[in-house]
């Protein structure tokens, strides 16, 4: 599947979109497109150049809706409705559906396409990185394996949780939690040594904390709640002491996540 990057032409709107004098509110890039501007059914004013950027952000972050950006503004903007007020040609139209199937198809399995076929191979223990695919081996008439994390043929033991012996493998996001700064609440009391990144408990996504507020915080995710202090979810967290911006139900602040939690799907 080839990629689409960033629009370089500017895309405009024509006399058959409703044009409204108002600033380009989905210009997170901050270029300064020249079209004018339509309203999604939102109500929120965007340029088929900026709304075509935001959406294949979203895409390459592994997403499979299209939400509003503005804050306090959960509407999904449908594909069809995407299509139309970004502009979208028949190149990113075939993108954009099919980045979306495989979204959809990560966020119901753990898969990836095997680099040396290409076709899916899903993961059935989460705890070894050292994964083989049938159809390589069939072909070399040999056991193929790849890396789960670099994707590259695998080298070394087996099984490994942290990382294969190809140069350069390395979980990134494993890096985040463990060298990011420790957050200073705003509004909870007697709290010290917590990350200000965690990976949600629900479903392994990396969610960081605005410092103000209580400490819960929904996933953007998975949707669920949890104790930013404790990574224990907001009803065993909170729960009887109804704690929001105190001491957690066990006075513990969580360690550092060492592992990233795989999102059992239902």
């Amino acid at each position: 599947m080839s990629s689409i990057s960033k629009t370089k032409e500017e895309k405009c709107y024509n006399s058959t979109f409703n044009l409204v004098d108002r600033e380009d509110e989905l210009d997170i890039y901050c270029e300064g497109f020249a079209s004018g501007r339509a309203l999604m059914s939102c109500g929120h004013a965007v340029t088929p150049s900026s709304l075509t950027n935001y959406c294949l952000r979203l895409l390459e972050k592994g997403e499979i809706n299209f939400v509003c950006a503005l804050p306090g503004c959960d509407i999904i903007w449908s594909y069809g409705e995407v299509c139309k007020m970004a502009l979208l040609t028949p190149e990113e139209k075939e993108y954009f559906g099919q980045t979306m199937t495989l979204n959809a198809m990560k966020h119901r399995f753990d898969y990836k396409l095997c680099p040396g076929c290409s076709s899916c191979v899903v993961r059935k223990d989460v705890s070894n990185l050292s994964v083989c695919c049938s159809w390589c081996s069939k072909e070399k008439d040999r056991t193929y394996e790849f890396c789960w994390q670099c994707l590259k043929e695998w080298k070394g033991p087996r099984p490994r949780s942290d990382r294969c012996d190809n140069v350069g493998c390395s979980n990134e996001t494993l890096q985040i939690l463990k060298n990011c700064e420790d957050i200073i609440f705003e509004s909870v009391n007697n709290v010290s040594g917590c990350p200000c990144i965690r990976a949600c408990p629900t479903c392994g996504v990396l969610v960081e904390h605005n410092k103000n507020k209580c400490k819960n915080i929904v996933c953007p995710t998975c949707k669920k709640e949890f104790c930013f202090v404790c990574l224990k979810l907001t009803s065993e967290c909170a729960g009887k002491r109804g704690m929001y911006s105190g001491p957690c139900a066990d006075g513990m602040v969580a360690p550092r996540q060492t592992s990233i939690p795989t999102w059992q799907k239902q």
